[in-house]
């Protein structure tokens, strides 16, 4: 008998939404021309990027011309600190950001340091919550830069960007955030968060790979990470990749609608309840409990190996929060920093929903954990 298939890990990637599909269909076939060209093949190509530079700003509530496209997450992010850091070092080099960053932001961090940059990595309570006064305690005279992501990838956890973002203004300090698996969950506004810079990943937005986008809001000084010919306003060298930047496009006008869709969120909270029901003190949630990600759902099973279970699951596709080597569990470093002991953190595991996700699928998993953790006693 074939293995129902169930796919637990959005936060990982997403498939591309068949709207996005269909819009990119005619870049593959027709619309074939350099943007940059002026020319019946190329205006085509450049009046598509900018109809996706208008889709990607009315998410953000943002102006089109504030909207870089990147090849994703990882290039937005570190265009973001980079550039900061080498349009401001005469002025200052110290950066601030928290323990529980993707390492999309760690390790430009780290890189930067390497060239003169110092670097406060504020820590993180239980829910893996900055502390907004910790923030304000790390500023300092030649801080340039504060970075904190908007929702942690692995717990879910809400960061509190708007009271981050006051104390950013009153040190006059650009501030960045890694909204790569905000963007399209929950309301990602740049007036409303106050950011100067925010990170877009198009995969974790029903987009396809290898593309994203990069928020600068006007007057942000920032140096180009790619240097070459006069692209993206100057700001991102490189012939733009038209089919996937129609498809990030699409995918934004998209997310809108799902903004105000609490489907997703009731769906976790039932799978939350059941894991409880089913599994009582055995199972507990890592992460807040209230202002975290609706989609998001990182539990425990007390005493237990992730890893084991999930691979007792057979068809279910989700993330670990441990991995073991040779015998010793090693806990992930947002886990690690969120305080969360060795017992506990070594059954993490990461149920991530999607669009697609059904309550008849949530229940087979529950039979599913109920069957795995049982025969492991």
């Amino acid at each position: 008998m074939e293995v129902q298939k169930i796919y637990l890990d959005f936060n990982a990637s997403t498939p591309i939404a068949p709207e996005v599909a269909e819009a990119m269909k005619p870049f593959l076939s027709q619309h074939f021309g350099n943007p940059s060209s002026q020319h019946w093949a190329g205006i085509p190509a450049k009046e598509a990027v900018e109809h996706a530079r208008k889709q990607v700003a009315e998410l953000l509530q943002c102006s089109p011309e504030e909207i870089v496209f990147t090849s994703g997450g990882s290039e937005s992010n570190n265009h973001a600190i980079q550039g900061v850091f080498f349009a401001l070092r005469e002025k200052g080099n110290h950066i601030v950001t928290t323990q529980i960053e993707h390492p999309a932001v760690l390790n430009p961090c780290r890189f930067l340091e390497k060239l003169g940059a110092e670097a406060t990595y504020v820590p993180v309570d239980r829910y893996g919550s900055v502390d907004p006064d910790d923030i304000r305690r790390a500023v300092a005279p030649r801080t340039i830069l504060i970075t904190v992501m908007h929702a942690n990838n692995e717990v879910g956890t809400i960061q509190p960007l708007e009271e981050i973002s006051k104390i950013a203004k009153e040190r006059g300090v650009i501030f960045h955030t890694d909204a790569a698996q905000s963007v399209g969950k929950i309301a990602t506004k740049v007036d409303e968060l106050s950011v100067d810079l925010l990170s877009i990943a198009g995969h974790k937005v029903y987009a396809p790979k290898g593309i994203g986008a990069l928020y600068i809001r006007k007057g942000t000084p920032i140096e180009p990470l790619m240097h070459g010919a006069g692209h993206e306003s100057g700001r991102r060298a490189g012939t733009e990749n038209v089919l996937l930047i129609v498809g990030l496009g699409k995918a934004c006008e998209i997310a809108k609608r799902y903004l105000s869709d609490d489907s997703i969120r009731n769906l976790r909270d039932h799978f939350w309840k059941l894991l409880q029901d089913n599994f009582g003190e055995q199972v507990v949630l890592n992460g807040h409990p209230v202002n975290r990600l609706p989609n998001t759902l990182n539990v425990s099973f007390v005493g237990k190996a992730g890893g084991e279970i999930l691979a007792r699951l057979e068809g279910v596709a989700a993330s670990t929060g441990s991995a073991c080597h040779a015998g010793s569990v090693e806990l992930s470093p947002v886990l690690k920093a969120m305080g969360i002991s060795i017992e506990v953190g070594m059954g993490a595991i990461r149920f991530s929903l999607g669009r697609t996700t059904t309550i008849q699928e949530l229940e087979r998993v529950g039979y599913l954990l109920g069957k795995s953790i049982h025969s492991m006693d």
